[in-house]
């Protein structure tokens, strides 16, 4: 098996912990001027699709290369040890930026906040790709280009010349999204017309529902969002997932995942023509792969701590999947158990499982 390169998106995340017991219903009776508030000590990781997915697909046995941009400060250093924990490098150091992070004030009673410097992330460039990184790949998955000011300016015209680029190399490509904030820079970006010039070079498309319906039907996004709640609970998600799916085959992609959280997980593939179009270096086989399609709801997850990354790894399990010639139904299957083991821990990698003990799992479930 050659190398995956996992790409783009990488950030630290630092969330101060509240003591047990602590809770606040109004982030004005917290954050007063000259208070002083006591924390346990704070949880620090990485974040974002590189360690997420990079990492998940390396401990699922890939041989993978990192290629995230951090600065040449303290939290760089930080984002370099925690790799190096994994036997995992590779990233760019950039002196001119400064290294992403978040804080995430997660107040007991209320709903997170987040506290976000894009960094680095938003001057992430094709040209950040070295040549040396690409002459092995097999695969090459880039993840939320939203994040990321480079990939989504001028039309998207960075993020189409990469794939165009690693396509035209025989290399098998696929792409992850990421949330969009509507008033953002990103949010009112034309994501339909970036999607309708990227995706012919992507070969698998893995965005969440959430992330897919706001940027190809945003009066659907608006009107299923009023309702409040969490969007993927509603009823008619799969279906409407699936008519998505079909709007991304129509715009060139060979193969889609949509993530649908509690509702599942959707997928359509192209046409035996589109699927024979897949980076030859992963020797698909594109008459199992083309024309399939179907709606696997979630696994039940025995224990719930954390739902963050769930969607990462589970496409890590599907690209791993794919690598070691499964069927799109079996990859899809693979996908939802990696998804519901992960929510078991707190962190994004904690709950990673094997593709054997996967399988091992989905035979008890469907027993």
């Amino acid at each position: 098996m050659g190398k995956v390169i996992s790409a783009g998106h990488i950030c630290l995340d630092i969330t101060p912990v509240f003591p047990s017991g602590h809770s606040c219903h109004r982030i004005g009776d917290l954050l007063v001027p000259g208070r002083l508030i006591r924390m346990d000590a704070a949880s620090v990781h990485t974040g974002g699709s590189v360690a997420n997915t990079g990492l998940a697909l390396k401990l699922l046995g890939n041989d993978v290369i990192l290629l995230g941009k951090v600065g040449k400060d303290a939290f760089g250093s930080i984002v370099e040890n925690i790799l190096a924990e994994y036997g995992a490098g590779g990233l760019i150091t950039d002196g001119q930026s400064s290294t992403s992070y978040s804080v995430v004030l997660a107040v007991p009673g209320m709903d997170r906040i987040f506290l976000h410097n894009p960094g680095a992330n938003d001057s992430f460039s094709a040209a950040d790709i070295p040549e040396e990184a690409l002459a092995e790949a097999v695969l090459f998955h880039f993840g939320y280009p939203p994040l990321m000011k480079r990939m989504y300016e001028n039309s998207g015209t960075e993020l189409k010349n990469l794939f165009m680029r690693v396509k035209a190399k025989g290399i098998a490509t696929s792409l992850d999204l990421a949330a969009v904030d509507p008033q953002s820079e990103a949010g009112k970006a034309d994501w339909q017309q970036i999607l309708a010039v990227t995706l012919p070079y992507v070969d698998f498309f893995v965005p969440s529902f959430e992330e897919l319906c706001y940027m190809l039907d945003r009066s659907c996004y608006d009107a299923i969002a009023a309702a409040g709640g969490d969007m993927t609970q509603q009823e008619g998600i799969p279906e409407k997932a699936d008519q998505l799916a079909r709007q991304c085959l129509d715009l060139g992609c060979g193969a889609v995942l949509v993530k649908c959280g509690l509702s599942g997980m959707v997928y359509r593939t192209g046409s035996r023509e589109r699927m024979a179009q897949v980076g030859a270096r992963l020797n698909l086989d594109a008459g199992a792969w083309a024309g399939r399609s179907g709606v696997r709801p979630c696994y039940p997850a025995e224990t719930v701590r954390s739902t963050t990354g769930a969607g990462d790894v589970s496409i890590a399990a599907f690209l791993t999947a794919l690598m070691n010639g499964e069927a799109p139904e079996s990859c899809t299957k693979l996908a939802a158990a990696e998804g519901s083991a992960s929510v078991s821990s707190y962190d994004a990698l904690g709950g990673v499982l094997s593709l054997n003990e996967l399988k091992q799992r989905i035979a008890e479930y469907e027993g």
